[in-house]
């Protein structure tokens, strides 16, 4: 019944418990155990429409005019308003600051073409108008867009320089994860370029992503023994490398980000510097690096 509604378990539950679920005409419960020739009914509510309402939250923005907002988005802010995650979001904040964006993104991601995961730091570029959002997303879609991330792992990566081809999808046993062991794998590539190695500690690393895949960067690092520091999702017990030096998130940073403007047609790229977090954590790893020598 699951797979046949495209709902969830939980959401079937609860209109089971909602008497929502009719079988042979009674309502069921949610022990019950369907048998063949089970004549089943539900009664699945219309969903009641969210108004994402603006919000006067502190925006970096790093350039901006009629079509177009290019911002640096803070680590810890969700990207558009979800289940759980109404209010507070960064669309939320873009509404509170334009008053409108593209509609192409729907009601709940007006004016986005791409997005960063919630711990992830750095520059995104906000469709203002629908024809803006056409001409950026087809950009997104060729993988025609410049983006280098810097990112801290675990450990020493020995090459200066690699590529990693891994493809990727939802996770088989865990759907909020992504992973090779996938049902439906997508081709991903990454590369990446070491920037430093600091001791036997860390390796910080410059990336850019020839795919978009959620979570690609994570999930291809991880896949090759030096995992995101401070990605717990990804990482376990391997995303902290020192006791005394912790990182509450993934140390991802979209550093720059080039396109081709949807107005004048004209090659265009920004880059932000990493977060004053990340780049205190790295000088407790460099002072680490220099007391074990």
């Amino acid at each position: 019944m699951i797979k046949g509604l495209s709902l969830s378990r939980m959401t079937i539950q609860r209109l089971v418990k909602e008497g929502q679920v009719m079988v042979n005409g009674v309502p069921a419960k949610v022990s019950y155990r369907i048998r063949p020739l089970d004549v089943i009914a539900v009664d699945i509510p219309a969903p009641t429409p969210i108004e994402i309402q603006p919000e006067a939250i502190p925006l970096d923005i790093v350039y901006e005019d009629e079509v177009v907002v290019v911002l640096n988005k803070a680590a810890g802010i969700v990207v558009h308003p979800a289940p759980g995650n109404w209010t507070g979001t960064l669309v939320n904040a873009l509404l509170g600051h334009l008053g409108s964006l593209s509609s192409i993104g729907g009601r709940e991601r007006p004016g986005l073409v791409h997005r960063l995961d919630k711990g992830t730091s750095g520059v995104m570029v906000v469709a203002k108008t629908d024809s803006a959002h056409q001409l950026l997303a087809k950009q997104f879609k060729a993988h025609s867009v410049t983006r280098v991330y810097q990112t801290v792992v675990a450990g020493t990566i020995k090459k200066s320089q690699g590529t990693i081809d891994l493809p990727i999808g939802r996770d088989m046993k865990e759907r909020k994860k992504m992973s090779a062991r996938t049902g439906k794998p997508r081709a991903s590539v990454t590369k990446f370029q070491v920037v430093e190695r600091v001791g036997k500690i860390v390796t910080i690393l410059e990336i850019r992503p020839q795919t978009g895949r959620t979570h690609q960067i994570r999930v291809h690092l991880s896949s090759i023994g030096h995992p995101v520091v401070g990605d717990v999702v990804y990482g376990g017990r391997h995303a902290h490398v020192l006791e005394n030096v912790t990182f509450d998130r993934p140390m991802l940073h979209a550093a720059v980000l080039g396109f081709v403007h949807p107005a004048n047609q004209q090659y265009c790229e920004y880059e932000v510097p990493i977060p004053k977090d990340m780049d205190t954590c790295l000088a407790q790893f460099r002072e680490a690096a220099i007391a074990v020598k």
